[in-house]
């Protein structure tokens, strides 16, 4: 202790009181505190703020999994009505697959119930379509084909009842082997050949043909002739011209004027056409009287001793002569036979 610590005190004053030190480390522990608490609040704030973010992605993440997820039940809605209409259509097919397949099993029942009784309705439809095409085409290959079947069908049936009309086929089977077809090809091209040669018959009225070179009567040809005789000749040669003498038997051929003329090888033309319609149509009837009307025109208006008429009327006599006026037989005898058979069951 130092002099002035030990010396004493005065007397009436008091001695000062020294400050005690335990305020101190609370004020010192609570601003610690403070500051922990504040920097964890802080921290506290961040995380808070860090979860609202993550909070806001994720509920814009769930709005747009609910879009896609309202598209994707769209697009399932839309998929599951297809398939309904699907399955409709295809129920609705089922259906008429059921219903065919029942008609087609009564067919069965049907044909399975009277098989001699079908075999005779077959034969006797296959023999009528079978005239059908002979008449549409002109060939006896459709008849004896369809005879042919039918013999064959009846062999495989061995079915004694059916023995006559077996024998009815047989005998038609020959009767139309017989028969004559006519070569409708071979006479289309020889119409087309007369409807050629319609443009160049020459016409009972027509006038002659002026001659190429004109001779005179020493033998010198016209060309070498002086000037004064070809003009002579010349002078000569149409003067004659202007007046024919000829002997027409059809008055009315001498009456033809160009314009008729024309419409008479067009008439001959449509006679021709019509022949070749009528040929194709299996109308020989209308074919023939057609043909006899081309043959008139040809005889009435056109010249018989050009060589052009002449062979325009052989190749209209040979079209004549290759019309026949037979047609291919009918199965008369079979169907009577299959008629007798279908009504006997």
């Amino acid at each position: 202790m130092t002099q002035e610590s030990a010396s004493p005190t005065p007397a009436g004053v008091a001695p000062p009181v020294a400050t005690p030190a335990v305020p101190r480390l609370f004020l010192t522990v609570t601003a610690v505190v403070a500051v922990v608490a504040l920097v964890a609040g802080v921290m506290l704030w961040q995380k808070v703020s860090g979860m609202q973010e993550q909070l806001a992605r994720q509920s814009a993440d769930s709005g747009a999994l609910a879009v896609e997820a309202r598209a994707l039940a769209r697009q399932a809605q839309d998929v599951a009505r297809e398939a309904a209409a699907r399955v409709t259509v295809a129920e609705t097919r089922l259906s008429e697959v059921a219903l065919q397949r029942t008609q087609l099993e009564e067919l069965m029942q049907s044909l399975s119930r009277s098989r001699d009784e079908n075999l005779v309705v077959d034969m006797e439809s296959a023999i009528r379509l079978a005239q059908q095409q002979a008449q549409l085409t002109g060939s006896a290959e459709p008849l004896l084909a369809a005879l042919k079947t039918a013999d064959q069908r009846i062999a495989r049936a061995a079915q004694p009842r059916l023995a006559p009309l077996q024998r009815a086929i047989a005998r038609d089977a020959e009767r139309v082997r017989a028969s004559t077809v006519i070569d409708l090809p071979a006479l289309l091209v020889k119409l087309d050949d007369l409807t050629r040669m319609a443009d160049d018959l020459p016409l009972l009225n027509g006038a002659p043909a002026s001659q190429q070179t004109m001779v005179l009567r020493s033998g010198m040809p016209l060309a070498d002739a002086p000037w004064w005789r070809r003009a002579l000749y010349t002078t000569w040669d149409e003067i004659r011209g202007l007046v024919r003498v000829s002997r027409i038997e059809q008055p009315e051929a001498a009456l033809l004027s160009p314009d008729q003329a024309f419409f008479v090888r067009e008439n001959f033309k449509l006679r021709l056409l019509n022949v070749r319609l009528g040929l194709l149509a299996r109308q020989g009837e209308s074919s023939r009287a057609e043909l006899a009307a081309a043959v008139q025109l040809v005889n009435r208006y056109f010249d018989p001793a050009s060589r052009r008429t002449q062979s325009a009327a052989g190749l209209l006599q040979q079209v004549q002569s290759q019309i026949r006026t037979t047609e291919l037989p009918r199965l008369e005898e079979t169907l009577t036979a299959l008629s007798t058979a279908a009504a006997g069951r």
